[in-house]
């Protein structure tokens, strides 16, 4: 890597003060030697985020958002601020660990033709988070909310979503990368685009990868660059939005994201279809519940039934993205 290249690292904060703080501290701790400029984008964050980092880190670039974006637009903010030759994507809830940054810069200079890389994210307790992944299709929706995914993850077929059946540690080209750490050569960015800000959260770095690959540009996971990724930080200050029973993933800003991506690439009958497989999953589990007496699982699902319904009334069936913020 040439030493004068410079790194442009882009952050959207949004109520994460203190686990900003040790990101912030673990970033600089571990990329000293580097051309790095440092811009953190505050989504109008309401527990002082800002003041922190103005005070404790005068050398980031901190811009001001009176309204909360969403991931897309503030990171498109970011993107416009940004001078370096590369962006880094660093969510505040991830870690970095030592030599990270390095390792994917590296990786970078060796194959030019790389327009977006990840690495391997891990848990608080060191266990694996999907890092490596498909693009979404009807088949891979049916796996992963059937269970069979999650029941059989070393198997190719039925682990294909998220690649759990690979731990050969090997680098390898992949369909999409989470936006959690994801490096961007700028030159790529400048040829396909930015986010597409109808994704207010949620699908827009899966749309950002195909745009990517359709323009000729590889995404690449490399698992030897590791970080510790929380996970939903900002997500968990969200008030008054249903999250999924698995964690902390918002479902209705999930599922308007997914009916937008699917009209947008996929066109109106997939859309229709994936709508039709999770409402009927879950409407099929919800009368299951019911008749095995599960009040729980059976208000669960109906209340993926009902929000479902919602995001296809609030989308247009996919096809415009409800005024931000959401």
């Amino acid at each position: 890597m040439n030493k004068s290249s410079k790194t442009s690292v882009i952050i959207v904060s949004f109520n994460t003060r203190e686990i900003l703080r040790a990101c912030l501290e673990r970033l600089f701790a571990c990329t000293a030697d580097l051309n790095l400029e440092v811009i953190v984008v505050d989504n109008h964050s309401r527990d002082a985020s800002a003041d922190m980092v103005a005070k404790d880190f005068p050398a980031v670039k901190l811009i001001h958002s009176g309204v909360n974006l969403g991931f897309a637009a503030a990171n498109n903010v970011g993107f416009k601020a940004a001078s370096g030759d590369f962006i880094l994507l660093l969510n505040p809830d991830a870690l970095l660990e030592a030599g990270s940054v390095h390792k994917a810069l590296a990786h970078m200079a060796a194959n030019p033709g790389i327009g977006m890389g990840g690495g391997r994210l891990l848990d608080k307790e060191g266990r694996a988070q999907p890092s490596a992944r498909l693009y979404p299709s009807l088949l891979n929706e049916v796996l992963v909310i059937s269970g069979l995914a999650s029941r059989f993850p070393k198997s190719k077929f039925f682990g294909r979503f998220d690649r759990t059946w690979d731990d050969s540690g090997q680098p390898v080209r992949v369909d999409w990368v989470p936006g959690a750490f994801a490096l961007i050569r700028k030159t790529a960015l400048d040829a396909v685009g930015t986010f597409d800000e109808r994704f207010f959260l949620y699908y827009e770095e899966v749309d950002l990868c195909l745009r990517f690959q359709k323009a000729g540009w590889a995404i690449w996971y490399w698992p030897d660059v590791v970080i510790r990724h929380w996970g939903g930080e900002s997500s968990k200050t969200v008030e008054h939005v249903e999250f999924s029973s698995t964690g902390s993933q918002l479902t209705l800003w999930r599922m308007r994201s997914a009916l937008l991506y699917y009209r947008k690439h996929h066109g109106s009958l997939a859309t229709s279809l994936v709508a039709l497989l999770e409402a009927g999953w879950h409407q099929l589990r919800a009368l299951r519940a019911r008749l095995q007496g599960n009040r729980r699982k059976h208000h669960e699902s109906s209340r993926v039934v009902t929000l479902m319904r919602r995001a296809w009334d609030e989308t247009h069936c996919g096809s415009i993205s409800p005024q931000r913020p959401w």
